[in-house]
C-alpha cells in the first residue's frame, strides 16, 4: 500500500496503514515520539500498530546518540523462533491432545520455571561466559540470579505461545513466541525509572519517553544490560525449541529439523540508515533487511507467515511483528464469552477456557490485511496454520 505521511513536530510519521485505523491515543503517542529532537528522518509505523506504554507498539525509531528504553518495551528481546520439520500432516495423530500435553510438561508456562537449569551447550553455547556477565548487571537484579537461571527455557503468559503448524504443503513446523521473562522486565523497569530522573528529560511531552544520551554512564549501563537481556531472550527461545524438539524426537525417531529462523521484535540495534549511524529501536517490529527471514504471527486461531525482507529503507528495513491487537485485553474479556473462543479456535488443539479469552482471535487485527499492507517490506515465504497452540 502507499505510505501515509502524517506531519510531526520534529520529524514526520510514515505509516503502513491508514490514519483512521490507528486509535487516537496511539496516534498521540506517535506525535509525542516525533517531537523528540534525537529522532532521525521520520518515525516508521507498521500496519499492526496499537497503543503501548510510552512508545507505540509497531513503531520503529532511529535516534542519533540517544535511546529511549520505553521505545524497546519491558519484555526486552521478545521475539519469534520457527523451524520446519520433515514431518507431514499424515504423521500427526488424529487426537493432538497427547502432543500438546507432552509439550506443556516439557516447557513451563505462565509463572512457571524449571526446578533445575534446563540448558546445556546444545542450545546456544558459551553459557559460562553468558552467566559471568550477569555479575555486571545493575545491582537491582542481583537477587534474581536463581530465578533467571530456572526461567531459561520457559514460555511465560499473555500473548506468548508454542505452536505446531502446517504450511500449505502440509509440512509440520514448530513455532514459538517468548522473550526475556522476568529478568528482562525488571531490567527494563529499572532503567526506565533511571531515565525519567535525568534532567534533560524534564520537558518531554511524555515522561515515559525519557532517553539516555551517548557518552553518559547511564547510557553505558543501559546498553550493557539491554544487550545481555536480548541475548537471554534468544537463548530462552533456543532452549525451548530444543525441549520441544526432544518431545517430537521421542515420538518420531526419524524426524529432521531445518535451520531455525529466529528474530527479535522488541530490541535495539546499532545500524546505518540514510547515511547516519543510529540506534534503532523496534518495538513490535522485526528487521526486514534484504533477504532477512522473519516471522509474522497472527492469533491463536488464524495462522502466521514466514517472510523474507525486501530491505525497504523508508521502514528502516523493518516489518510488522504480528497482527497487532485491535482491542485491549479488558475489552476482549468483556465482549467475548468462552463459547466465542471455542468457535474461533475450532480445529486447534488449545486451551479454550476463560483464562485466555483476552487472546481470542477477534481481539486481533486481520493478519492477511496486515501482510497485504506491507507488500513493499516483505515477501511471503510460507503461510502456516496452527493445529496445536500452547498458551501460558
Amino acid at each position: 500500500m502507499a505510505i501515509t505521511t502524517v506531519p510531526g513536530k520534529h520529524v514526520d510519521i510514515k505509516m503502513w496503514t491508514r490514519v483512521d485505523e490507528v486509535e487516537p491515543a496511539a496516534l498521540q503517542q506517535l506525535r509525542n515520539i516525533s517531537s523528540l529532537p534525537w529522532v532521525v528522518k521520520h518515525v516508521a509505523v507498521m500496519p499492526d500498530v496499537h497503543l503501548g506504554k510510552g512508545a507505540t507498539v509497531g513503531s520503529v525509531i532511529a535516534m542519533k546518540d540517544a535511546v529511549s528504553p520505553a521505545a524497546v518495551g519491558v519484555d526486552i528481546g521478545c521475539g519469534m523462533t520457527a523451524v520446519r520439520t520433515s514431518l507431514t500432516a499424515n504423521d500427526l495423530p488424529g487426537d493432538l491432545g497427547g502432543i500438546r500435553s507432552e509439550i506443556e510438561k516439557a516447557v513451563p508456562v505462565g509463572f512457571g520455571a524449571h526446578r533445575d537449569a534446563a540448558f546445556d551447550d546444545r542450545d546456544a553455547g558459551d553459557w559460562k561466559q553468558f552467566w559471568a556477565r550477569f555479575e555486571d548487571l545493575t545491582p537491582a537484579v542481583k537477587a534474581r540470579a536463581d530465578k533467571a537461571v530456572n526461567q531459561i527455557g520457559t514460555l511465560g503468559g499473555g500473548n506468548h505461545f508454542i505452536e505446531i503448524c502446517l504450511d500449505t504443503s502440509k509440512r509440520v513446523w514448530v513455532m514459538l513466541h517468548s522473550g526475556s521473562r522476568n529478568i528482562g522486565n525488571e531490567l527494563a523497569q529499572h532503567h526506565i525509572g533511571v531515565a525519567r530522573g535525568l534532567t534533560h528529560n524534564d520537558e518531554l511531552p511524555d515522561p515515559e519517553l525519557a532517553v539516555f544520551l551517548a557518552g553518559t554512564p547511564e547510557m553505558a549501563a543501559y546498553r550493557h544490560d539491554l544487550y545481555w537481556a536480548q541475548d537471554y531472550a534468544r537463548r530462552n527461545r533456543a532452549v525451548m525449541l530444543r525441549l520441544i524438539s526432544d518431545v517430537l524426537r521421542k515420538r518420531y525417531r526419524h524426524i529432521r529439523f531445518d535451520e531455525p529462523i529466529s528474530c527479535h521484535h522488541n530490541y535495539v540495534a546499532e545500524e546505518k540508515h540514510f547515511g547516519e549511524d543510529v540506534l534503532v529501536t523496534r518495538k513490535g517490529a522485526i528487521r526486514a533487511g534484504n533477504g532477512d527471514l522473519g516471522i509474522i504471527p497472527g492469533s491463536m486461531g488464524t495462522g502466521s507467515y514466514i517472510v523474507r525482507g525486501l530491505g525497504n529503507p523508508e521502514s528502516f528495513e523493518s516489518a510488522s511483528h504480528g497482527a497487532g491487537r485491535r482491542m485491549s485485553r479488558n475489552k476482549a474479556r468483556k465482549m467475548f464469552k468462552r463459547s466465542d473462543l471455542v468457535e474461533q479456535t475450532k480445529g486447534v488443539e488449545c486451551r479454550k477456557d476463560s483464562g485466555v479469552i483476552d487472546e481470542i482471535p477477534s481481539a486481533y487485527k486481520d493478519i492477511n490485511e496486515v501482510i497485504a499492507n506491507q507488500s513493499d517490506l516483505v515477501e511471503i515465504v510460507a503461510k502456516l496454520k496452527q493445529v496445536i497452540c500452547v498458551k501460558g
